[in-house]
């Protein structure tokens, strides 16, 4: 019964953050939207925080799910990577506010948080890993690989966002046009000769 209780607190919580940002999520409001005390919510959670950590957790476990999905489903380690990314735009332009939360700043360590971005850093690590052994992605580090392509992917969903990256207005394309032209770069860097 608490595990459900505590799951029905951040649905709640990723429901007020969809409509309204961080500010909008209160821990009084998710416990009435949840049906509970408006104490109940901080017998699960210290403090906001400790709540929208857990919203981002939750988050960043599926975009890890959704990399090992696209890693077990795809034909090769390209068709992997590209799915990924491209599932990973799609979320973020679909859920801006968990997009910024997820990359916000924390005041302090969160273990819930921290497992589960280590989870999703680990399956796109392990993309980029196999399309390196692919010659799809050029060699050197791979942790160096990875921030790569994960900040330039977050670029772009910023830069779309914010209303400067759009396939009919600036920059000609959208944020799957970059991952795209991006994979394209990377496969000729990496199949070309020494």
């Amino acid at each position: 019964m608490a595990q459900d209780t505590r799951t029905a607190l951040v649905t709640s919580a990723t429901g007020l953050l969809d409509a309204g940002g961080i500010e909008a999520v209160t821990l009084r409001e998710v416990g009435r939207l949840s049906g509970v005390s408006h104490m109940a919510p901080y017998k699960h959670f210290a403090d906001k925080e400790s709540l929208l950590a857990a919203v981002a957790g939750r988050e960043l476990r599926r975009l890890g799910d959704i990399v090992d999905e696209a890693a077990r489903q795809a034909r090769d380690s390209r068709s992997a990577l590209r799915t990924a990314l491209h599932s990973y735009t799609a979320w973020a332009l679909d859920h801006p506010a968990r997009f910024a939360l997820i990359y916000g700043s924390w005041t302090r360590p969160h273990d819930e948080l921290t497992v589960a971005a280590g989870h999703a850093h680990a399956a796109l690590t392990g993309v980029v890993r196999q399309c390196q052994a692919d010659r799809v992605v050029p060699g050197g580090d791979t942790e160096r690989r990875t921030a790569m392509l994960v900040a330039l992917v977050h670029g772009a969903v910023s830069l779309s966002l914010s209303g400067h990256l759009a396939r009919g207005g600036k920059g000609r394309a959208d944020p799957g046009d970059i991952v795209d032209d991006l994979l394209e770069l990377l496969s000729a860097s990496a199949a070309a000769p020494a």
